[in-house]
């Protein structure tokens, strides 16, 4: 059925070191091989992966007129309303037929780096819907608890400190996506759910409704389907991880096709701390190898791969 590794990641919030570090081999050896891998007993629990669900079907139901009021376009910090055919994650292709919601990291108004103006750290854009910022954010912690894990045990596969990332992805630029898809011709050659693309910052933790539509690029150039599974979670790596691995563990080309039933998703995109520095570790380095990516900070990396995604970014419009 499929190319891409189920990881059960329970060993990884054991007290025994070696049981830690089983299953980060496992994870380590998804990363370098392909990219992707499903995730159970991930420790998100189901009447909140439930709730997101719920949350998406009520927000993508309210009319345009509702929705533009949230447009991504107010905010210079990646929050709100993306329309449908808003966004190009293929530069070679036509506008992806999808429309989505961003939220990012909670922060009130008089947070010091909100005022101050600094890089994505904007308040969220919230719809006038009762409970729904609640139940959005219990859903947005629970990935922030299960993304440190997983960050964990790249550690230790990657022979670092296994706390390594844990200080640069406690304020994180993390991203929390509604998508929705409408139905059309899921076959090669029609429009495009989401084009072909790899994500850009260091893990992606999806969750699918069941209509299938994603698919993964294998290293030989295959295309295969990422079905649903139940009671998991497909993740892939992103660029800055890559980046940061000197592509010991290299990112992965996926897109959506057009679903022949309507579609949603969530994804939680996993980026550093905005003034996170991503440069290679060094025990990604073999002895006499230079990195091939020089330091950059999470937000200097996201702002320019957002710029090429999004035409209102290009134009200042």
């Amino acid at each position: 059925m499929t190319d891409i590794p189920i990881i059960d990641l329970s060993g990884l919030r054991s007290s025994d070191l070696d049981e830690r570090r089983a299953v980060a081999a496992v994870l380590g050896a998804a990363c370098r091989q392909v990219g992707f891998f499903y995730v159970c007993n991930h420790g998100i629990a189901d009447d909140v992966a439930k709730g997101i669900f719920a949350a998406a079907y009520t927000l993508f139901a309210q009319p345009d007129a509702v929705k533009e009021t949230l447009s991504i376009k107010r905010s210079p910090h990646n929050r709100g309303y993306v329309g449908m055919a808003g966004e190009r994650l293929d530069a070679k292709a036509s506008p992806d037929q999808k429309e989505a919601f961003n939220i990012g990291f909670e922060l009130p108004a008089d947070d010091p780096e909100v005022l101050a103006g600094k890089p994505f750290r904007g308040i969220n854009l919230w719809p006038d819907i009762p409970g729904w910022r609640d139940q959005v954010l219990a859903y947005y912690d629970a990935c922030m608890t299960l993304q440190l894990t997983i960050h964990r045990g790249f550690a230790l596969d990657l022979g670092i400190a296994e706390d390594f990332f844990a200080d640069k992805m406690d304020r994180p630029i993390a991203t929390l996506r509604l998508l929705h898809y409408p139905a059309g011709e899921a076959q090669e050659g029609a429009e495009i759910g989401a084009g072909q693309h790899t994500d850009y910052g260091n893990v992606t933790i999806l969750a699918t409704d069941g209509v299938a539509g994603l698919q993964v690029q294998r290293r030989d150039g295959v295309w295969l389907d990422a079905p649903h599974i139940d009671g998991t979670f497909v993740c892939n790596i992103g660029d800055c991880l890559m980046r940061w691995t000197n592509d010991v563990y290299v990112s992965t080309p996926h897109r959506v096709l057009r679903p022949k039933a309507e579609r949603y998703s969530v994804a939680f995109f996993a980026d550093a701390n905005p003034d996170a520095v991503v440069e290679t570790l060094p025990t990604c380095l073999a002895p006499g190898e230079a990195p091939r990516y020089p330091a950059i900070t999470c937000a200097d990396y996201l702002r320019q791969r957002l710029t090429a995604t999004y035409d209102h970014l290009k134009t200042g419009s």
